[in-house]
């Protein structure tokens, strides 16, 4: 009987759910058995609010036990991971992509439009800190850390003390809580992380049987979509202090198949809010994201990335998915 293939994961139960439905559609694409090992990251240890954890604190202890033989691939949600690419691993699959959007989950069932200046609203990304600031509501909005659940009790259980929450839709929907939704937030309001929504199934590059098994699960226009978001994000060199959004959407062209790419860098406070787009064939999908960054850069990105400090390559959000 062939051993199971060793499935690194974090114990987050979206990190559960979402490594779970790997594994499962491994298992049905190649046959191959799959064991979930559990993985406790510095990031799940820490109390510390999300922009002062560091770069890549919730995939560095999946990596060291993929690099010790420990486990034989990981799952990382992909806007966790950092941007410059890590010795000896490789990403062999970017499985079909949730949706990458953000979503809101308020009391009474309201819309944002429908939450009254001053409204508490909750989120531990700076980049949805920001752009709720940029909309010019008068919202007081509040850095939150926790699991779904944690979140969601500020809002929906018997101890709440806020009005809303945004959450990235594609956790929500992993883990069989879409219902909660009050809106699913439009890219034009709220645009989402780098990668959000996707996830990125990782082993060693030398593993070269693995490598060619992972490849069953790759999903091209979701790869496509997320190499020109972490394009844009590598180029701008943007760290956790610096609210950075990018959303790449596949649709038929008048010449084919075209990637179009929105990006937008905004202060903490919401007062600068740069934003931009471009087009191109998947094919050039990082060039895009360099290219559209180097827009931004002309712009004055570069003054707003330097607001809060730069802190070198990294990831958008350093928080976990949740």
């Amino acid at each position: 009987m062939t051993a199971p293939l060793r499935l690194g994961t974090r114990g987050s139960v979206l990190a559960l759910a979402q490594s779970g439905q790997v594994a499962e559609a491994l298992t049905a694409a190649t046959g191959r058995p799959v064991e979930l090992i559990e993985v406790v990251t510095a990031g799940d240890r820490s109390t510390a609010p999300v922009q002062r954890l560091g770069v890549g604190v919730f995939v560095s202890a999946l990596r060291d036990a993929l690099t010790a033989g420990e486990i034989d691939f990981a799952v990382h949600s992909y806007k966790d991971l950092p941007t410059a690419a890590a010795p000896g691993l490789h990403i062999a699959a970017v499985p079909p992509r949730q949706d990458p959007r953000d979503a809101l989950v308020a009391t009474g069932g309201r819309t944002l439009a429908e939450l009254p200046p001053g409204a508490r609203i909750g989120t531990g990304a700076l980049r949805r800190i920001a752009q709720l600031h940029a909309l010019g509501m008068q919202f007081e909005v509040t850095p939150i850390r926790g699991n779904i659940d944690t979140r969601l009790g500020r809002v929906l259980g018997a101890d709440a003390d806020l009005d809303a929450v945004v959450l990235a839709r594609a956790g929500l929907t992993r883990i069989g809580r879409a219902d909660v939704i009050t809106e699913t937030l439009d890219p034009m309001l709220m645009l989402p992380a780098p990668a959000q929504g996707a996830l990125a199934v990782e082993c060693r590059a030398d593993d070269h049987d693995l490598v060619e098994l992972l490849a069953r699960l790759d999903h091209a226009p979701s790869r496509a979509a997320v190499t020109a978001e972490r394009a844009l994000l590598a180029t701008l060199e943007a760290g956790c202090s610096a609210p950075v959004a990018a959303y790449g959407e596949l649709a038929e062209g008048e010449t084919g198949e075209e990637i179009y790419l929105r990006g937008a860098v905004i202060s903490p406070d919401g007062s600068r809010d740069l934003r931009l787009s471009r087009t191109g064939t998947p094919a050039d999908a990082a060039e895009i994201g360099k290219a559209l960054a180097a827009e931004l850069l002309e712009l004055g990105a570069d003054s707003i990335l330097g607001q809060e400090g730069h802190a070198g390559p990294g990831t958008q959000q350093l928080g976990s998915t949740e």
